[in-house]
């Protein structure tokens, strides 16, 4: 099945700035959300100018590998487009990892082959440039000699590395092609028109806040507020001041904003809010959607997609499903490793995707195995299409959990009890069983979990789940116990990192058999 866009995807990052100075001038492109600061679509390629002013005279060509290292979002905003619109291969890196000794960035720096770090902070890598020093470097006004390079547009796009099953980094290469025409089926898909005007509060070295935030809003026109982090105190307030119709959200930030705060109301204003990066439990959805009045638009993406897959339709959405792929092709193939052929709609199969958005290859070896020879990526996700081709997720494949031959999928569990009232997260992963080889255990964080709550409080809330799974699975297929934990481990998306839960790493403060 493929889904293609109806319209042309622009070439160059420097055409579609240009093009949207000459549109729009004064019109705001990206503003902070607490404070007074902005970027407009003629400052923003009057800066594109002024990096490659600056790139030249530091001797930096279109394809060198560039590290960014920025905190502010509008700092980070203007390298970005104008590293991209230079030609430049950006590496965005998490700016927490420049505390303390630096050590991470530099093993980011080796993995990513980066000949160059643009930081606000001090780098251990031996081309570091300080962001501030970007601006001292000679510019045409004042050094008529200068020789400046004739940059090559249609080069570079944003580098990625995240950690790997087989101990090696997967290194992702997203030309700029891949990136301009995954955002143009994401401004498409969101209806983006230069009236609309988004709120990321999600961190800009993630390809879903680059492609779904900067990249769609900068190829429509719109504008796009943008926090160093999410804030729950005045959240609805800054929305409502500042004219957002859209948000850009994880399933994190969706669960705190469930419940709304005395005198506070979600503006009327806001067509939807846009789920991504974890699974969405349809109970949150329906508890959010009763609170706010406001419709959520869950997706479905990768970093290798240059972040979206599938998405819900606007106004044709499924609840529990991650909505019709979009501008990709995907496929379920059975879970049978030598299977052939495709499986019947209903049918739960490993998820497959190619496309024009889709990576070819990982930089890295080890992994030439997760592309067959018609260029279908595994993606390591497991679902299934129903009869209109919208997708449903169950879990990764790593996730299955193998009971002594039975396969039990942790998603099933964790939306029912993620329905319970005061329950804000849970997971279910597999323990080792000397029996079965592998037994369900589930942990759950409650919303005042290592708060006010009391241990009796617990232990009632406990019991309630105990009594939802053993009155919901049958006994082959229930946790063998509940952990109450203060908190998850997680991703900066708010993505639980499972593997640290078996691991015995986190403190648990209640532990219940299940009998």
């Amino acid at each position: 099945m493929s889904h293609h866009p109806t319209h042309e995807t622009p070439d160059t990052i420097r055409a579609v700035v240009d093009e949207q100075a000459a549109r729009h001038g004064d019109a705001t492109y990206v503003l902070e959300v607490r404070g007074p600061r902005l970027i407009t679509y003629d400052s923003l390629a009057a800066k594109t100018r002024s990096w490659r002013t600056t790139l030249s005279a530091l001797g930096v060509n279109s394809g060198a590998r560039v590290g960014l290292v920025v905190a502010d979002p509008l700092d980070f905003s203007e390298a970005f487009i104008s590293l991209l619109a230079a030609g430049m291969w950006v590496a965005p890196l998490d700016p927490s990892e420049s505390l303390g000794t630096g050590e991470q960035i530099a093993q980011r720096s080796e993995t990513l082959d980066l000949e160059l770090i643009i930081s606000d902070r001090p780098s251990p890598h031996e081309r570091h440039v300080r962001w501030h020093d970007m601006y001292a470097c000679p510019t045409p006004e004042d050094v008529t000699s200068l020789s400046t390079t004739d940059f090559d547009a249609t080069r570079g796009g944003v580098l990625l590395s995240s950690s790997g099953t087989t101990g090696t980094p997967k290194v992702m290469a997203l030309p700029i092609s891949q990136l301009l025409h995954a955002a143009t089926l994401v401004a498409r898909h969101n209806q983006l028109t230069p009236t609309e005007r988004g709120m990321n509060p999600l961190p800009l070295w993630h390809i879903n806040a680059e492609v779904v935030g900067l990249l769609a809003t900068l190829v429509s026109g719109a504008s796009l507020a943008l926090d160093d982090r999410f804030h729950r105190t005045g959240f609805w307030t800054l929305v409502d001041s500042l004219d957002v119709t859209w948000i850009n959200a994880v399933p994190a930030i969706i669960a705190r904003l469930v419940a709304l705060q005395e005198d506070e109301t979600a503006p009327a204003r806001v067509r939807f809010i846009r789920s991504a990066s974890a699974p969405l439990a349809p109970a949150l959805l329906r508890q959010f959607e009763e609170a706010t009045n406001i419709r959520v638009i869950e997706s479905y993406g990768m970093t290798e997609a240059a972040s979206q897959i599938c998405v819900n339709p606007l106004d044709a959405r499924k609840i529990g499903s991650v909505g019709r792929p979009v501008g990709v092709e995907l496929r379920v193939r059975p879970l049978e490793e030598t299977a052939p052929g495709h499986v019947d709609p209903f049918v739960v199969g490993h998820v497959e995707i190619r496309g024009r958005s889709i990576i070819t290859h990982y930089e890295a070896n080890g992994y030439e195995d997760r592309f067959d020879a018609d260029g279908w990526l595994r993606t390591g996700d497991l679902g299934y299409l129903d009869d209109e081709d919208y997708v449903f997720l169950v879990g990764r494949s790593d996730d299955v959990i193998n009971r002594g031959g039975e396969k039990i999928f942790p998603r099933e569990i964790e939306d029912a009890v993620l329905a319970l009232a005061g329950v804000r997260a849970c997971a279910v992963v597999g323990a080792p069983d000397e029996v079965y080889g592998q037994v369900p255990v589930l942990f759950v964080q409650f919303d005042d979990a290592g708060g006010t709550s009391s241990r009796d409080d617990m232990l009632i809330a406990v019991k309630e789940i105990h009594d939802l799974i053993v009155s919901s699975f049958a006994r082959t297929r229930r946790p063998v116990s509940i952990n109450v934990v203060e908190h998850f481990p997680s991703h900066a998306t708010g993505k639980i990192q499972k593997r640290f839960l078996t691991s015995g790493s986190v403190p648990v403060l209640v532990e219940h058999r299940v009998r």
